[in-house]
């Protein structure tokens, strides 16, 4: 069975290509046109001999999405792309422009199991996880399609980042790697709904990316009806492993809270809200619910989400709203959606 070439770490390249008995140097040439080039055939590698391109067609596939729609904001002019996989199945990925520079928000799994009630990606469950190579495909494709160069990735697209660990790590030091894309820790964010087990896991890695944590309620009673993820962890496990990671690491965390009408949106919530984010130390970034279909959800009120900011900033808690893009293409924060095979959409 062929492996996946562009999923291998340089290092690991390099021994498979001396086990072929080729040359250091080849492991240079290959990772440039894999990491850097964007190319889908080995035929491409104009620089390897035709005999070596057809040994390694022989042993290894590249990954390549092939784009089945690309929809531009009339608002904004924020990108969304729906790309085919490999084996059929199909995710989305949303270019955003800013001043600062253009952010991808990528998907990490094809569908997702989390579950969370006000979520458009969850719907359909879980089909399998991306590989490294498949997430950098986001990345560089999104940047040779829109030709807008990439300063900034949000993991924040289908999927639960923590729930494909290994494959999320190893992309997000190869979309770091100055030999690939050589996008700083920095400029990353990886949102998660609350996978506490693998914190301090992450923690040991010390990456100095963003965690967003997806908290979107502040005690048990309304979390646990908005995110299934809570019921067997709780808030309470959740504030001790995002103390845990702060202390470790030395990096804010960020909370994301969607704003639902009548839900979350009380001055309750706010006050509790406020007296756990102020002993973390950490940011929160509201965000006014974008409409689903499917669910019944309605975003808060403009007076209510004033009275909720007011409550955390007097408690002496940094708080910002996001900033909606993209919702005229669906392509806003909890609109992502996986999308059945080609033919079937």
């Amino acid at each position: 069975m062929k492996k996946d070439i562009k999923s291998l770490y340089y290092d690991e390249l390099a021994a498979e290509l001396k086990a072929l008995g080729e040359p250091a140097f080849r492991a240079g040439q290959i990772y440039t046109w894999l990491h850097q080039r964007t190319v889908s055939d080995f035929s491409e590698m104009t620089n390897l001999s035709k005999a070596l391109r057809e040994k390694l067609d022989g042993l290894y596939y590249i990954t390549a999405p092939k784009p089945i729609r690309k929809q531009v904001s009339a608002i904004d002019g924020t990108i969304k792309y729906l790309w085919e996989l490999r084996d059929g199945n199909a995710v989305e990925t949303v270019l955003m422009s800013y001043k600062h520079g253009n952010t991808v928000c990528i998907s990490t799994q094809v569908g997702c199991r989390m579950g969370c009630a006000f979520c458009d990606s969850t719907i359909g469950g879980l089909v399998r996880c991306l590989e490294p190579s498949e997430m950098l495909d986001e990345v560089m494709f999104t940047q040779l399609d829109s030709g807008k160069k990439i300063s900034n990735i949000v993991l924040m697209g289908i999927g639960e980042p923590l729930d494909n660990f290994d494959n999320v790590i190893k992309f997000l030091n190869m979309v770091n790697d100055e030999r690939g894309p050589g996008i700083g820790m920095r400029h990353i964010s990886l949102s998660t709904c609350g996978l506490t087990e693998k914190f301090d896991k992450l923690a040991e890695y010390n990456l100095q990316l963003t965690l967003s944590v997806s908290l979107h309620a502040p005690d048990d009673e309304t979390r646990n009806k908005l995110m299934p993820v809570n019921r067997n962890r709780g808030v309470e496990q959740l504030y001790s492993a995002c103390e845990r990671y702060f202390k470790t690491t030395g990096r804010r965390i960020s909370f994301e809270y969607a704003m639902i009408d009548g839900v979350n949106d009380t001055p309750e919530h706010a006050r509790r809200l406020a007296s756990h984010i102020r002993k973390i130390g950490g940011h929160v970034n509201l965000i006014p619910l974008n409409h689903v279909d499917e669910r019944s959800f309605e975003p808060s009120k403009p007076e209510n989400m004033r009275r909720f900011i007011d409550i955390l900033q007097e408690n002496g808690v940094n708080v910002t709203v996001r900033r909606k893009l993209g919702g005229d293409v669906d392509a806003s924060c909890g609109q992502l959606r996986r999308k059945m095979a080609v033919g079937r959409n």
